[in-house]
């Protein structure tokens, strides 16, 4: 849910007004006192949000490029777990499936797929997930915008539950709204990302804005053999930190502002068909510096890693005996 961007707007540089805008949001080429202006191209309105792509976010006015919050969660911090879960989810899929794929594996063809199939169990559960944390957002943005809840998701009968759970949430905890799905950033860093959203509610620090996290996975009150919840994890600490530490923030209009003060302990909205709950999750300075520690990871396994191990140095035998030819 993005405003529309305009079809002329005045160039900041030059101050011409009724420019011509192109359809990526960048003023078109025009002149000012005979010369090109150097103004042209420049974004304009929602065209200056960062927007990610491929692990990073690119700042359009100033070409900067920052790492992507998520990016650096999934590059920077250990997930043993996951192995174990994937590991898991195929061999249930496999016992769930076992007539359909002891048929298929007598023909070369089909077993192929099968295998294929398989092995993208975890693929497609991630997948799953992501969709209707997604639909989510979706529904969780309309309610703070006042906007009307896509009519695809209010005729989904596996999203109502999660809408009546979240409208439960504001009317229990009286919440109301500063920000929602919002670009922040830090150019020190140089990372950037989207919080969920920024909230008050009297029942949580007594009404100064908190960072808010939404997560639909997992199961509610269901902690696991390390004592973490399921569906809410500490990364989500280090994830708030990250927003909470930016610098700036992009306005729903482009504009960009200082990244407005927040509690150091925010909170996360476990939502489920069957019910919410909120953790407060802490999200101050200890916690920031360990994201750091992330980002440093994550550069190492992206940047440095690649171009640690040379090529194989030549057999001095090998060597010697192109020598000797010579």
């Amino acid at each position: 849910m993005t405003e529309t961007l305009p079809q002329r707007a005045e160039c900041p540089t030059c101050k011409t007004k009724d420019v011509q805008v192109n359809q990526t949001g960048r003023l078109r080429k025009h002149k000012h006192n005979g010369d090109t202006c150097p103004g042209s191209g420049a974004p304009i309105g929602t065209a200056r949000i960062p927007k990610p792509a491929r692990g990073w976010y690119t700042d359009p006015v100033t070409g900067t490029k920052l790492r992507r919050v998520t990016s650096i969660l999934e590059r920077g911090v250990p997930k043993p777990a996951l192995p174990y879960w994937a590991g898991n989810l195929v061999a249930e899929t496999a016992m769930e499936h076992l007539p359909q794929l002891v048929r298929a594996s007598r023909r070369p063809h089909t077993a192929t797929e099968a295998y294929d199939w398989l092995r993208r169990a975890h693929t497609r559960k991630k997948d799953e997930r992501a969709d209707i944390g997604d639909a989510v957002h979706q529904i969780i943005e309309a309610h703070v915008l006042e906007t009307p809840v896509p009519q695809d998701l209010l005729d989904n009968p596996e999203m109502r539950p999660y809408l009546e759970n979240f409208l439960a949430f504001v009317r229990d905890y009286e919440v109301t709204f500063e920000a929602s799905e919002m670009v922040v950033g830090s150019y020190e860093h140089g990372y950037a990302g989207k919080l969920d959203y920024i909230l008050h509610s009297p029942y949580i620090h007594g009404g100064r804005p908190s960072l808010g996290d939404t997560k639909t996975g997992g199961e509610l009150d269901v902690r696991l053999a390390d004592g973490t919840l399921k569906g809410v994890y500490p990364e989500a600490g280090m994830q708030m930190s990250a927003y909470r530490h930016a610098e700036v923030c992009w306005l729903r209009d482009g504009t960009r502002l200082p990244m407005p003060e927040t509690h150091d302990v925010g909170v996360v909205l476990h939502l489920r068909p069957e019910g919410y709950r909120v953790y407060p999750v802490k999200c101050g300075p200890e916690v920031f510096a360990k994201f750091l520690h992330a980002l440093q990871v994550a550069e190492w396994s992206t940047e440095l890693a690649p171009t640690v191990v040379g090529a194989a140095l030549p057999i001095p035998t090998r060597v010697r005996q192109a020598q000797e030819v010579a």
